[in-house]
Parts: C-alpha cells; sequence; structure tokens
C-alpha cells in the first residue's frame, strides 16, 4: 500500500459501542484513517463526537446526504476512499447505495439490509460501479476459523455429513427495549430491524459461519420461532434444520433468551473420516477429532511441522506469537486489513491475492437476507421443507 486509505463513517457517535470496535479495528494495522463522518442524526452530537475523534471540524456532516455529495467533490487527494455503515439496520442501505454510485468503497455492518429486494439492489450496484463491499461477519476473522475452512476444503474429514452451529446469548431475556436499552429498543422494532429479530441480529452470523467453514450453501431449511418474551414485537429464539447442496445435514440454534449466556458462538462440522469443533469464548483453539485417534488442538500462531503445517489464510490472519490471546478486535482488524489490502490493489492496478479476498462481501449479505427470508418464510408455512430461496 502506497498510503492511508481515508475512511468516513455514518453512526457511530459517541458511546456507540459497535461504532468504537470498527474504528479500533480499522486503526489497528496502521493502513486507515478516520478523515469524516455524520456519527449522529443530532447534528449535536454528531459535531461533539468529531471533536472527541479529532477530525476536522469541517468534515464533520450532519447527514451523510451531505458527506458524500461533499466528500466526492473534494479532490482526489484529500476525498474519503471508503464509507463504514455503523447504524441499525434500516439505514444501512440508503448511504450504501449512494456512496457507490458516487464512487465510494463501502464496509457495513450485518444484516447489510432489512430486505433481500434491497440486498440485491445491493449487489447490482456493487457489480455495475465496480465497488468493493465488505459485510463484518466477525468470526469468519479468526485464525482457527480459516484453519477450519481450509482442512475441511483439503478434504482432510471426507465428504461432510453433519453442521451443528449455535449462537446463544441471554441479553434479551427480560424485556430490555421498554428499560431505557437503545440497542435493544430499535433490534425489537421491526420497522428499523427488519423481519426478524433473532435471526437478523445473530443467526445470520451462524448460518454465515456454517456455510464459509464447509464451503457449501444451505438449500432447504424448517424454522421453528418463538418470542418467549411478553410484550416483545419480535422473535427472539429459533431453531433450524438445515439441508446442504452437497447432501449434509445441519441444525442452527439462535437465541437471545439463553439466560446467563454471553456469546456463546460454536460450529462442529462431522465428515466421514472425523470432525472439528471451534467456539468463539476459547478462539485460539481448533479441536480435531478424528476416528481411532486422540483428539488434536490446533493453536493460533504455531509453527507446525508437516503435516500439521497451518493454512495460508490461517496465518495471514496471525497477529501474534503462540500463547497471546487473540480475539474479536483482532478478528475484526483481519476483516479491514483484508479490504483495505484489496482496496488498495485494484486502485494500483494489481490484482488481489486470495488471502487478501478472504472476507465477507455483499454476495455474503444477499445470502444472509435470503436466510432470513426463507426462515421466516418456513416459520409461517405448513410445509415440512423450505427452499432456499436463492
Amino acid at each position: 500500500m502506497k498510503r492511508k486509505l481515508r475512511m468516513g463513517m455514518v453512526g457511530g457517535g459517541k458511546d456507540a459501542f459497535i461504532g468504537a470496535v470498527h474504528r479500533i479495528a480499522a486503526f489497528m494495522d496502521g493502513k486507515i484513517e478516520l478523515v469524516c463522518g455524520a456519527f449522529s442524526i443530532d447534528p449535536v452530537i454528531s459535531k461533539e463526537s468529531g471533536r472527541e475523534l479529532f477530525v476536522a471540524e469541517d468534515r464533520v456532516y450532519p447527514d451523510y446526504q451531505t458527506m458524500i455529495e461533499k466528500e466526492a467533490l473534494l479532490p482526489e487527494g484529500e476525498r474519503m476512499d471508503f464509507l463504514t455503515i455503523v447504524t441499525p439496520n434500516f439505514l444501512h442501505y440508503p448511504p450504501a447505495k449512494l456512496a457507490m454510485e458516487n464512487g465510494f468503497d463501502v464496509v457495513v455492518e450485518k444484516p447489510i439490509t432489512v430486505s433481500l429486494e434491497e440486498a440485491l439492489s445491493l449487489q447490482e450496484i456493487a457489480e455495475r460501479t465496480g465497488r468493493t463491499l465488505c459485510l463484518t461477519h466477525t468470526y469468519s476473522g479468526y485464525p482457527m476459523v480459516k484453519q477450519a475452512k481450509a482442512m475441511v476444503k483439503e478434504g482432510h474429514f471426507g465428504k461432510i455429513r453433519k453442521v451443528v452451529v449455535e449462537y446463544p446469548q441471554g441479553w434479551l431475556s427480560r424485556l430490555s427495549e421498554r428499560e431505557g436499552n437503545a440497542g435493544a429498543a430499535w433490534r425489537a422494532d421491526p420497522k428499523r430491524s427488519g423481519k426478524s429479530l433473532v435471526m437478523g441480529d445473530i443467526g445470520t452470523h451462524a448460518a454465515h459461519l456454517a456455510e464459509y467453514v464447509t464451503g457449501q450453501r444451505i438449500t432447504e431449511l424448517c424454522a421453528d420461532l418463538t418470542t418467549f418474551v411478553e410484550g416483545r414485537l419480535m422473535d427472539d429464539d429459533g431453531s433450524v434444520l438445515l439441508r446442504f447442496e452437497n447432501g449434509a445435514k445441519g441444525v442452527l440454534m439462535a437465541s437471545q433468551i439463553s439466560a446467563g449466556e454471553e456469546n456463546a458462538v460454536r460450529i462442529r462440522v462431522y465428515g466421514e473420516k472425523g470432525g472439528l469443533e471451534w467456539a468463539n469464548e476459547d478462539p485460539n483453539n481448533l479441536i480435531i477429532k478424528m476416528l481411532d485417534q486422540p483428539r488434536q488442538i490446533y493453536r493460533t500462531g504455531n509453527n507446525y511441522a508437516a503435516p500439521y503445517t497451518l493454512s495460508s489464510f490461517a496465518t495471514h490472519n496471525t497477529r501474534i506469537p503462540a500463547g497471546h490471546p487473540e480475539g474479536l478486535l483482532e478478528s475484526f482488524g483481519n476483516i479491514y486489513r483484508n479490504f483495505a489490502f484489496t482496496v488498495s490493489a485494484k486502485s494500483e492496478g494489481r490484482t488481489p491475492t486470495a488471502e487478501e479476498l478472504d472476507f465477507p462481501n455483499v454476495n455474503d449479505g444477499v445470502r444472509g437476507m435470503a436466510f432470513i427470508d426463507t426462515v421466516v418464510k418456513s416459520n409461517e408455512g405448513n410445509e415440512k421443507w423450505t427452499k432456499f430461496v436463492l
């Protein structure tokens, strides 16, 4: 890279958790700098946020429309290169569309939009404009998740038969949206969140992780959604049976009323010869279970000898020596770094490497919205199996 990429941000102002996470991740490798933003729908809060982030006052804007229009008029050597969108779901599509149509690349929080139609529109715009869109499905950024994917692809476990992926949380076990929790309030509002609370917020993470690790697409599913907390407008728990294109069967559980749980993301994949297990709350470990063999544990950052050598995708996304925990922020950072490498490579006329291109994109966003649509359709219908809409 010849210079830092210049980032603009929509949302993520004062006291916004996910905005701070994105900034930490973006700055982690010294390849990105924040140059402008529309940090809040409240212009006063946006200005205060800009001052706290040391953004020039004339580049803190009252809204995303003004920011994109004014940034597009600046000289090429000054204007932002890409826009990061960290707003509630219903405000993902408009700024992403406007940014790409004005020549800017985009990083957006998941889910990509509130509808499949909007996601397909962004896919068409990205293809037509040649812009790069990155979607922050964080768990795909962990080194041992990438190692798991590589081992499945290499046939280490034989033909895949069973996939079990789960994402239990407990933070919505009460009616938190009526107790002053702003994050719960917009997530539990169908006008701002979309068709499903639990599947939009965390189920899409689980579905993406299953498809990412196995390299196989979901083709059919059978879903059961429930609203357990009285007074809540949207579902807060879901169970889904899955069928994959290679004949594998799966189970996906996403729950935000699993009282006592934090972010217990876990995936298990089983093939003819063995299986693997990875858990978000112990991310440096990848457990390998082969038939008639003792269990093996692959650990981030180790220089194992053949035949246990870690894949280039795992090592490319490892930052520190073995034994030092690498967690959510580093995983987020890997996604931003690979996005930055890709955007820079394109601007320099270079083809990005496979490792640099290994981050969730607009196509993953479309798959996520199709997953939500299919789950909701299955839950509402009478048929046992509902074909995946894509």
